[in-house]
């Protein structure tokens, strides 16, 4: 029978995911990804939500994730598995364990969207001389 996992077993091995060097975490100490929202918002051009539907997922969080799909090499479907496993990415992104995680075909989508506004180069270029 296993036992139910309680929050602080979560914290306790993130705590030991840092102790192994966690290249994302470290990222984000150094990183200040809200830099990238007016590139990405202007990029996206999400509507304003008036015509109904679900909400876009917030931009930064979007790109963080096409941040570990490229440091990663991993096909959308991978990526989208991977955050729903691992709390590296989870933590990464800001994600508790039940929030919603976006499916592989919005990861396309958006990288779709980056590269045809032409942005994708320069935000990726900004984030390595970061």
């Amino acid at each position: 029978m296993m036992k139910q996992t309680g929050f602080f077993d979560v914290e306790e091995r993130l705590a030991r995911l840092s102790g192994l060097g966690d290249q994302l975490e470290a990222f984000s100490r150094t990183v200040d990804f809200e830099v990238f929202r007016p590139d990405l918002e202007k990029a996206l051009a999400y509507s304003d939500g008036s015509k109904g539907g679900r909400p876009p997922f917030d931009p930064v969080l979007m790109f963080k994730i096409l941040v570990i799909q490229t440091l990663n090499n991993l096909s959308d479907e991978r990526t989208e598995y991977l955050i729903n496993d691992r709390l590296s990415f989870m933590r990464f992104l800001g994600l508790g364990l039940s929030d919603r995680v976006p499916d592989a075909k919005t990861v396309w989508l958006c990288q779709k969207r980056l590269t045809q506004a032409g942005a994708i180069d320069g935000l990726f270029n900004r984030f390595d001389a970061t």
